[in-house]
């Protein structure tokens, strides 16, 4: 018979990436309790392949009395945190839910995870808390150098998580990611908002001239590289998830209209945004001496992202009238 694996809390388990380390997580047969907001950014759509292999329960992060019930009631013995607002756009245009879930709600999280005991937590951070690197890789030692509101509140999140390992004894890890993609992205990230606005003939704007670089890591490899942190990372520790994939954006944007059959022409080019990052680049020695490496290349992960959003058009325009409401709020809240 199969041991049955412990308990995982898993927030923001019905987000982009999320989703995906539960869908592994249920595969493994870990118990697992699936904490989400569930804004326009989660969906349980996402989480039907799992269906009956995990616990939901609708919570926001930021509200510590129905977190603390949560734990009281699940006992976690360890919390993978992925809840987050993500767009570095919005940020830029309204900086307080950022602050309010990114720091926040991780000091919360960490607060309550701590009184009861929690022996593993995962937070998730990004590869934007670096800066830009005009040559060479980022390390785990790099210093942090965040250039948006949303970098920011990842950066302040992550140093957070590092003061509670030094101060409390926390046993923490941080994994820092490069830009993910692939099924069940939403459309407000650059590739699924190629793809959609190319399906339907429609300008693809592109900052600049396009020659800003990103290393793009494809979902689920992002989400086995958690599990191998999780399972057998050293409590305190830093760890890179990077592809070594990189390639300017006009580039990735050339690349999907291929796949797609569209003409170049749809591309335009528009003013670029404020303190845009040019090039990250993740040096990942560190997680790869664990026995991680990525399975999936861009030329493969993009094919495959491609052919999954050509057949699920009709949830990716459900999503970017879902998403445009939500942001119409938070503006007139801001």
């Amino acid at each position: 018979m199969r041991k049955k694996l412990h308990k995982i809390l898993v927030t923001g388990g019905a987000g982009f990436i999320g989703s995906e380390f539960v869908r592994q997580g249920a595969a493994k047969g870990y118990r697992l309790v699936v904490v989400d907001k569930l804004t326009y950014a989660g969906d349980l759509a996402r989480l039907k392949d799992a269906r009956g292999k995990f616990d939901f329960i609708r919570a926001d992060i930021c509200r510590a009395e129905s977190l603390d019930a949560i734990f009281k009631k699940e006992r976690p013995v360890s919390v993978v945190h992925f809840a987050a607002e993500s767009h570095v756009d919005r940020s830029i245009h309204n900086a307080a839910p950022f602050i309010e879930a990114n720091v926040a709600g991780t000091q919360i999280l960490l607060d309550i995870s701590r009184k009861y005991g929690v022996k593993r937590f995962v937070h998730i951070s990004t590869d934007e808390v670096y800066g830009d690197i005009e040559k060479g890789c980022f390390t785990e030692n790099s210093p942090i150098a965040p250039n948006s509101p949303y970098a920011a509140s990842k950066a302040a999140s992550d140093l957070l998580v590092k003061a509670y390992c030094r101060t409390h004894g926390f046993p923490a890890l941080i994994a820092r990611a490069s830009n993910n993609y692939g099924p069940w992205q939403y459309p407000e990230k650059l590739i699924p908002v190629v793809i959609l606005k190319a399906l339907k003939d429609q300008k693809v704007p592109v900052y600049a001239r396009g020659q800003n670089i990103r290393e793009w890591l494809y979902v689920s490899d992002c989400a086995e590289a958690v599990f191998l942190i999780l399972e057998s990372g050293k409590l305190g520790e830093v760890y890179n998830i990077g592809s070594g994939y990189e390639k300017k954006n006009i580039d990735t944007v050339k690349r999907l209209l291929g796949l797609l059959g569209k003409p170049n022409g749809l591309i335009s080019y528009v003013k670029d945004r404020p303190g845009h990052d040019l090039r990250y680049c993740l040096d990942c020695s560190k997680l790869r001496s664990l026995g991680w490496k990525p399975r999936i290349d861009f030329e493969t992960g993009t094919a495959l992202t491609v052919e999954w959003n050509k057949r699920h058009l009709y949830w990716l325009e459900s999503k970017l009238e879902a998403l445009t409401v939500y942001w119409k709020k938070v503006y007139r809240n801001g």
